[in-house]
């Protein structure tokens, strides 16, 4: 089954959404050796690229979404991922059964944020790690507006924190930051090769806005300690108290 890019989740292989796509697997990438040889839950895994690109290094990935047909296409895409269909309100797996939990790019979408963490708390092994990516508002909404609109609520670093405090604690805050290539397309597009892509609809952009677009790679991306708050992205890392 072929999934349609509404904006509630990226996908692969379309060139006007390749910068998003890669910003997201910029992350998957990070992730690889730190969750290697473990037992992974991907909370909200849409597509399945994600999971898929961790199932290469874990003993075993769970990919959990609820969207019926990002299940059924999963599924028949990434036949090495269990793929089961569930909500995240309610994680349908055993209390300490997994070693991590991944959520990426997907709190900001749900309506209890302080529930789904407490389900991860509950499904994750005593010292299991959680593994949290979601845009940083300073940035994606410096001016109080979200971009998208199936966020209900998005957070900064230290709401984060405050999130994920009453059952976990925070090991590393880092955030997604441009590379080189990438601070030289910004400065090539204005300043902001983001701003120049949400500008005009995608079927007006120009040549060059477009090859642009479609040669980013993951590898353009930086996740770093410093400078969090002006990240893009949030990435923590938390262990289940």
């Amino acid at each position: 089954m072929e999934l349609t890019l509404t904006g509630e989740r990226t996908l692969p292989g379309i060139p006007v959404e390749n910068y998003w796509f890669r910003r997201h697997e910029a992350a998957y990438l990070a992730l690889r050796a730190p969750l290697r040889g473990a037992v992974v839950l991907e909370a909200g895994a849409g597509e399945g690229y994600g999971a898929d690109l961790l199932a290469g290094v874990a003993a075993r990935v769970v990919a959990l979404d609820y969207d019926r047909d990002a299940v059924v296409h999963a599924a028949a895409t990434y036949p090495g991922v269990a793929v089961v269909r569930g909500n995240l309100a309610e994680l349908p797996l055993a209390g300490a059964s997994v070693d991590a939990v991944v959520n990426l790019q997907v709190v900001e979408h749900l309506w209890d944020q302080p529930g789904f963490v407490a389900e991860c708390a509950r499904i994750l092994r005593p010292g299991g790690t959680l593994v949290m990516t979601t845009p940083n508002r300073l940035t994606f909404s410096p001016g109080g507006v979200t971009l998208n609109p199936f966020h209900t609520r998005e957070l900064d670093a230290a709401e984060l924190a405050e999130l994920l405090a009453p059952h976990f604690t925070v090991t590393r805050m880092l955030g997604l930051h441009h590379g080189p290539r990438l601070r030289e397309l910004d400065a090539r597009w204005g300043g902001s090769l983001v701003d120049a892509q949400l500008a005009a609809p995608p079927g007006s952009w120009d040549a060059a806005l477009y090859a642009d677009v479609a040669a980013v790679r993951a590898a353009d991306f930086e996740l770093r300690t410093e400078d969090v708050d002006a990240s893009l992205d949030l990435v923590a890392f938390a262990a289940r108290r």
